[in-house]
């Protein structure tokens, strides 16, 4: 007996990195995996391997988030779990010198996205009387990051959207949290390491920047994220949990 078993699961941007972890993890603890992901091919693979179901979703657009919804719905007769997990870096600059295309993106992915999700998924869940939410923040919207403005008021508004929406859902039985990573390793790092004006240094920064040693692994947040979907949390809502060595407790 797996801790999802029979649980429909829809997880977006499933097909690399933090959500791909997950997909996978959630798939091994018994549930039936929505891979929501723009990425035709990755996703479909990651699908098959996992036995999921696959849904070409562009998360910054309303009406393909509603079609995922509606398709997850429809395949399943129900979704009891729903991780918003797709999210880009954008590129990085002080905030005086922001490209306006750039923040517009960032939002519009990061937290629209979110939004949209939620949107869409949670008349199912009210009328299901269950479910269970999962956004995923960063440490950057807690503590801010530098030269990527864009990035940390996103994460920033993912959190305080999640809370809102956890306890404006509660009657209902369905449970809203964020897990907040620091520094994971994932194509998304990668990239920000790859532009940042000194690669080598940054890497390095990065792999100290947290009081325990080395960076946080997507094993280690698909386990923190299975916690918070399953009952073993049953009581837990509206919590942005860290993920991050203790770095934000300093």
């Amino acid at each position: 007996m797996g801790k999802l078993d029979q649980r429909v699961a829809i997880v977006t941007g499933a097909a690399s990195g933090i959500g791909e972890a997950c997909a996978r993890r959630f798939a091994q603890e018994g549930a039936r995996v929505v891979v929501a992901d723009l990425q035709a091919e990755a996703g479909k693979k990651l699908a098959d391997e996992i036995g999921g179901f696959f849904v070409q979703t562009d998360v910054s657009r309303a009406e393909s988030v509603q079609a995922m919804a509606e398709a997850s719905q429809s395949e399943f007769g129900r979704i009891d779990i729903l991780m918003n997990n797709a999210g880009i870096d954008g590129d990085q600059a002080p905030t005086s010198k922001s490209d306006l295309d750039n923040w517009d993106r960032v939002m519009a992915i990061n937290v629209n996205g979110t939004f949209y999700g939620m949107r869409f998924v949670l008349p199912f869940m009210i009328e299901q009387r269950s479910g269970v939410i999962l956004n995923t923040g960063s440490t950057a919207g807690l503590n801010g990051l530098p030269g990527l403005p864009a990035y940390s008021a996103s994460k920033s508004g993912v959190i305080h959207l999640t809370r809102s929406v956890a306890v404006e859902n509660a009657p209902y039985g369905i449970r809203v949290n964020a897990i907040c990573p620091s520094v994971v390793q994932t194509p998304l790092l990668n990239h920000f390491i790859e532009t940042s004006p000194e690669p080598e240094s940054t890497r390095r920064n990065f792999e100290s920047m947290n009081p325990l040693p080395g960076m946080v692994t997507t094993e280690a947040v698909a386990d923190a994220s299975l916690f918070l979907v399953c009952d073993d949390s049953a009581f837990i809502s509206g919590v942005a949990l860290p993920i991050d060595g203790a770095y934000t407790a300093r």
